[in-house]
């Protein structure tokens, strides 16, 4: 390695541009010579059509582009998540469909390039690909980018084409041939509620595209990422990684630049670096100028340090900020030991931002003494992580946009969240994706790409996982936000529970798991592995490090005293924080509820009836039976022969939906502190891909259900938490702080008492309390006997507590002592609205509609709801809260492509539980 000094510029812009110039001068007089790589994007000019030749698309479609996506684009068919199109256009998957691109290519201007890749970032799956009628390769895994030498076959007018294969037939014809040599894997198919495929473990393929539990069954088909003809003289970088270390004195980047290089001859080069905000002088790896790089492994790594008191620190939302620094890299690579040939294309560069943190997995023994623990620390910060889990952002791979991305993170960030869990059966997801999450804050818990099933460990296959992993890995793990790798979903303890009928031939199917996810998976992901990052996880949920004394096959992958559990119970009282776990780390819980009524008037159609429209996408093996069971324990939910009973339903589902989980969430935030000590809860799940019953918290369209509302409040840094002891008849009041530092001055508790009858709390107390920094206070325990007494019963009143400083709302919950639907004295409360202020103004996107609504009551309204009745997408102040005051004002936000000058009363809903207690 040889440096050299730039000089001191200070810290003013000025400065900084001065040391960027210093800096450009001297890589132009210093770096080996070279012209950059040039890559032709073939995203345009692409025709489809199916086998046959009877469904075709001219030659003007774009990519990213997947079949029913251009089809539907075209009018050619319907939009495949309307109606019952899931199963209507089912067609399109059983055929198979050749994307063509003729393009000319100036072989005389290239004639002195020594290297052609044509290299496709992402096909959707099974293909066959071909250039001028000559095969170039075959392609069976969308998550890994193929590359194709093209250097002999290109001409001055090329025919490429794509033939993409069913995936419903190749995945069946992968299965046939498993079965024939008794190597079977399953599950065979899913359940039948699904309106699924079947085999799609025989696939690297999302999971989620032959159906799941939450969504429906679009196999798809296409070429979802772009395809590009690259042209080098012997190698380009194609990735780097960027492992940070600090010491007493240092942050230390570790740094591997990874190359591609398709010949099978060593190679010289030169690599620059720099890093503008961070270092007064340029890098330069001039160790192969001399000494050759192998072509069997084509990656070169060093080391820099940078001074502690050079860097801001990059830390997770809500605990600092998020800074991040830009880092260059230029390669120089090329064949001859004198150097590159005059005007070769010897150059190709690589940017990236990273944040500069340290992050531990600490597993040490647990204050109960049982098994360890299992909690976060990031730059010496235990941090309680809370969030959710994250689905596609779009079924169809090729629609999963920058816009759809980052209007979900963006809505976890408000809800304060801090972990995401990319969850196992969707996608590796995109660049733009990572960024995100580093420039929010948002810790990522990555899944590789396995869920829900045992899988083949053919030699085919696990090559096919082999190159999946190392390229994923080495092009995500650079990112702040990565965490952790977890190996799979749920796959230890389907096998260890049975859920596909393993028992019977179990040694084989342990052994196939060892080869597939301890000999594949964790062994290719070494090649990001460092002491400073935490070893992944070989599935979720799992004991954590206790699983090594089982060689990763534990009894009972879900000890609540090990690793990370996921809990679900549909038929016990989901209000009830008695029936919930005390586990170390919850990484996913929660239940369904339905989105709103016009996200379903928007997609039913408008001859088909809304009840049997849900129950076609009621995936759920047990139907509506796990939402009803829930609703008739709380609230007034009507007869299924009564005409309110479906707008009741959807209603009544979001507001069991969003206090289960707030139950939830916060009993295992109270737990952090305890011997339980508790340090994640992620629920699920944050998105949603299709209008249908789901756990989500944001609907297919974006608008918030109001799981996510409330999460807004039980997520926040200080939050008062007040849980039921069923044996005790008791209120255990906890003081949640997620701050590492807060004011505890001036800090009280108010407690008020609410007939259902009267506006306004009936009686109050109040007394001082403190907050615990990065922690919780645990208040005190009062009796119900104690609180409502006298004039109070449990059917007449309930309780609302509110944290202050002085006379600042810090947080506020409420406590319900009885089920809503035998509640004493809730009556219409007449409630009336108007709009009191309407403004419009531009933004990048469009319009934003911003709105003040009036509502006002005589009575006490019960968890009131708004929707909007319009096409668009929109944000409220807050929803499903509890009304007690005569006039309430909540402000809305709607996205919309022009300004609505006249707003109507019809263009809003309002639902109250009020109005169905007949």
């Amino acid at each position: 390695m040889r440096s050299w000094l730039l000089g001191e510029a200070g810290d003013t812009d000025y400065g900084k541009l001065l040391r960027l110039g210093l800096l450009l001068h001297l890589l132009m007089g210093t770096r080996v010579k070279g012209d950059a790589v040039e890559i032709i994007v073939l995203g345009t000019n692409w025709s489809i059509s199916n086998q046959n030749g009877s469904f075709t698309l001219p030659a003007n479609q774009t990519l990213p582009s997947g079949i029913y996506s251009a089809f539907h684009r075209t009018l050619a068919v319907p939009n495949v998540l309307d109606a019952y199109n899931d199963v209507d256009l089912r067609w399109m998957a059983y055929d198979n469909w050749t994307y063509t691109n003729k393009f000319k290519f100036d072989v005389d201007h290239y004639k002195r390039v020594r290297c052609f890749n044509l290299t496709f970032h992402g096909v959707d799956t099974v293909a066959e690909i071909r250039l001028n009628r000559q095969l170039l390769g075959r392609t069976d895994n969308m998550f890994v980018r193929y590359s194709y030498d093209v250097s002999k076959l290109l001409e001055r007018d090329n025919v490429l084409e794509v033939e993409i294969k069913s995936p419903v037939w190749a995945a069946l014809a992968k299965a046939r041939a498993l079965d024939a040599a008794n190597r079977s894997v399953p599950p065979a198919c899913p359940p039948e509620r699904y309106h699924g495929e079947c085999h799609v473990n025989m696939l690297r393929k999302m999971q989620a595209s032959f159906a799941w539990d939450w969504g429906p069954a679009v196999p798809s088909m296409g070429l979802w990422k772009s395809v590009q003809l690259e042209m080098y003289e012997v190698a380009l970088l194609r990735d780097v990684d960027v492992d940070i270390s600090r010491n007493e004195t240092h942050w230390n980047m570790h740094i591997s630049c990874f190359m591609d290089t398709k010949g099978k001859e060593n190679f010289y080069a030169q690599l620059v670096f720099y890093a503008v905000e961070l270092l007064n002088q340029t890098v330069v790896i001039d160790t192969y100028i001399s000494k050759p790089i192998s072509y069997l492994a084509p990656v070169i790594v060093f080391d820099q340090a940078v001074p502690i008191e050079e860097v801001v620190a990059w830390w997770p939302n809500g605990y600092g900020d998020q800074k991040l620094y830009p880092l260059h890299f230029t390669l120089n690579a090329w064949l001859d030991p004198s150097g590159p040939e005059v005007r070769a294309k010897t150059m190709s560069q690589k940017s990236l931002r990273v944040g500069f943190r340290t992050l531990e997995l600490i597993e040490r023994s647990a204050p109960d003494g049982r098994g360890n623990t299992f909690l976060f620390r990031v730059n010496g910060l235990e941090i309680f992580m809370k969030g959710s889990n994250y689905i596609p952002s779009h079924i169809l791979p090729e629609q999963q946009s920058p816009e759809r991305i980052a209007y979900l993170l963006e809505s976890a960030k408000e809800a304060h969240m801090n972990m995401i869990r990319v969850w196992g059966g969707g996608v590796y997801e995109s660049d733009y994706f990572y960024d995100m999450a580093d420039s929010l804050g948002i810790l990522i818990w990555q899944d590789m790409m396995f869920a829900c099933a045992m899988y083949p460990t053919t030699p085919e296959f696990l090559a096919s996982v082999s190159e999946e992993v190392r390229q994923n890995a080495k092009r995500l793990s650079h990112h702040a936000s990565i965490a952790i790798f977890a190996g799979n979903n749920e796959n230890e303890a389907a096998l260890v529970q049975n859920w596909y009928h393993t028992y019977h031939d179990i040694d084989r199917f342990k052994a196939e798991y060892r080869e597939l996810y301890l000999g594949t998976v964790i062994h290719e992901l070494k090649i990001v592995s460092h002491n400073s990052r935490p070893e992944p996880l070989v599935s979720s949920p799992s004991n954590g490090k206790a699983s090594e004394r089982d060689n990763y096959i534990s009894e009972n992958p879900q000890d609540n005293h090990n690793g990370d559990v996921h809990f679900y119970d549909y038929f016990k009282d989901a209000w009830d924080p008695n029936i919930y776990p005390r586990p170390r780390f919850a990484s996913e819980y929660g239940i369904q509820s339905l989105p709103g009524s016009y996200a379903w008037e928007r997609t039913k159609g408008s001859d088909n009836d809304l009840a049997q429209v849900m129950g076609h996408r009621q995936h759920h093996p047990l139907a509506m039976v796990p939402i009803t069971t829930q609703l008739h324990q709380h609230l007034p939910l009507p007869l299924p022969e009564d005409k309110d009973y479906d707008e009741a339903l959807i209603y009544f589902s979001q507001i069991s939906h969003a206090m289960a989980t707030k139950v939830e969430t916060e009993l295992y935030r109270t737990l952090r502190d305890t011997e339980h000590n508790t340090m994640g809860a992620l629920y699920w799940q944050l998105n949603d891909v299709w209008v249908a019953p789901s756990w989500s918290g944001i609907d297919f369209f974006g608008n918030w259900k109001l799981l996510h509302y409330w999460a807004r409040d039980f997520l926040a840094p200080v939050a008062i938490v007040a849980l039921y002891d069923k044996p005790t008849k008791s209120l255990n009041i906890s003081l949640v702080c997620d701050e590492p530092t807060i004011d505890t001055k001036n800090l009280n508790v108010v407690a008020h008492i609410h007939l259902w009858s009267q506006l306004m709390p009936r009686n109050s107390s109040t007394w001082a309390v403190t907050l615990r920094p990065n922690g919780v206070q645990y208040d005190k325990i009062i009796p119900i006997k104690d609180l409502l007494q006298g004039d109070f019963n449990e059917h007449n009143a309930y309780l609302e507590f509110q944290l202050r400083r002085g006379e600042t709302q810090l947080s506020r919950t409420y406590f319900f002592p009885t089920n809503i639907a035998s509640a004493v004295g809730i009556k219409d409360p007449e409630l009336e609205f108007e709009f009191t202020s309407k403004i419009c103004v531009d933004t990048p996107n469009g319009k934003r509609n911003s709105l003040s609504i009036a509502i006002t009551v005589k009575y006490p309204a019960v968890f009131v709801y708004l929707e909007l009745q319009l096409p668009y997408r929109y944000r409220l102040s807050e929803n499903g809260y509890m009304q007690t005051t005569p006039i309430h004002v909540v402000h809305v936000i709607i996205e919309t492509n022009t300004c609505i000058r006249i707003w109507r009363k019809s263009n809003f809903n309002i639902w109250t539980v009020n109005q169905f207690m007949h």
